[in-house]
């Protein structure tokens, strides 16, 4: 099969497109024909040498799938040769062929296209994740999302939204439109807001109840000064840094802060099937009826892979990063 090679470690131009053995599916699992995948951060730091695929796992980049089942492996049960399918996958996804667990497919809703089915399954599952199961969100509360026009952003806007929180932002003053557009209340530049601040008058002074933060070290004292009693901060990046200067443990205790660390693509298959099956259970219909959507800043052809990375490298994208495999 064709797929998304690397030359080396490095920069974008290390990507071509180049042969590789065509998988086949195992005990519980789909073969795919990819009609779209996306481009997540984690593939630019596997790019980069620095975030390896877990155990196992494809060493080809792409975290989503879109497209048709082509086989189904050994016990699969509930699928048939062409169905329709998007789910996340721990790599493969920049091919012409992947294996996907059976568990961990979700039948395209009919109103979307394969480039739109793309742009969900990871930063959907991502945001529902710390939401729900990490941030245990709840109805009336209020919660603080960075990088609002992320991918994983833009997905949690939607949901959080959709369980009856109030929804603030950080991002670029030239993203702000689109983050109210999907359900921000409150939209905050970063780069000239002090964001601690401005929650603080947008919360009335209470601060809010769950912060889903990318950025890491930099934000975590000003995280903690904007944070309600009882908050919780859930860390899913450190794209600002990972080292905290010095700081008064206090802080968290004066707050009866949480904080808690998390990552996606190293957890355990049992444990992404049971959040792909409850977020399917819960929201997939949403879709399809129109409640949710997903947001696609732009679809690049597949051999456009390196101008694809680079545009997000350069942050210059609002929703997904879309990659049509032809």
């Amino acid at each position: 099969m064709r797929a998304v090679l690397m030359r080396a470690s490095g920069g974008p131009d290390v990507l071509y497109l180049g042969e590789y053995p065509t998988p086949t599916p195992g005990p519980g699992e789909l073969l795919i024909r990819v009609r779209a995948t996306s481009v997540n951060r984690a593939d630019i730091l596997q790019r980069e040498g620095k975030y390896p695929p877990p155990p196992g796992a494809s060493p080809i980049l792409g975290l989503d799938v879109a497209g048709t089942v082509v086989a189904l492996g050994p016990g699969v049960t509930g699928w048939q040769v062409g169905d329709r399918v998007l789910g996340l996958l721990e790599g493969g996804g920049y091919a012409e062929y992947a294996v996907l667990p059976a568990g961990m497919a979700m039948p395209i809703p009919d109103n979307l296209s394969f480039e739109e089915a793309a742009a969900i399954p990871e930063v959907f599952l991502t945001a529902y994740q710390a939401l729900v199961w990490l941030g245990e969100l709840q109805v009336g509360e209020q919660v603080l999302i960075h990088a609002g026009a992320s991918g994983v952003g833009t997905a949690a806007i939607q949901l959080a939204r959709r369980l009856g929180a109030k929804v603030h932002v950080t991002a670029s003053a030239a993203k702000h439109e689109a983050c109210r557009a999907l359900g921000a209340e409150t939209t905050i530049d970063y780069h000239r807001e002090d964001f601690a601040l401005r929650l603080l008058e947008a919360s009335e002074g209470r601060g809010v109840n769950l912060i889903l933060d990318f950025i890491g070290a930099p934000y975590l004292i000003p995280n903690l000064h904007c944070l309600a009693s009882d908050g919780r901060i859930v860390l899913l990046a450190t794209m600002g840094g990972s080292r905290v200067e010095p700081f008064d443990l206090r802080l968290l205790f004066a707050k009866r802060a949480r904080l808690i660390a998390s990552t996606l693509r190293n957890r355990s298959r049992d444990y992404k099937v049971r959040l792909t099956q409850e977020f399917a259970g819960r929201f997939l219909n949403d879709f399809a009826e129109g409640r949710l959507r997903p947001v696609i800043d732009r679809i690049y052809d597949w051999t456009e892979v390196a101008e694809a990375h680079r545009r997000m490298e350069a942050n210059l994208n609002v929703g997904k990063i879309v990659l049509r495999v032809s």
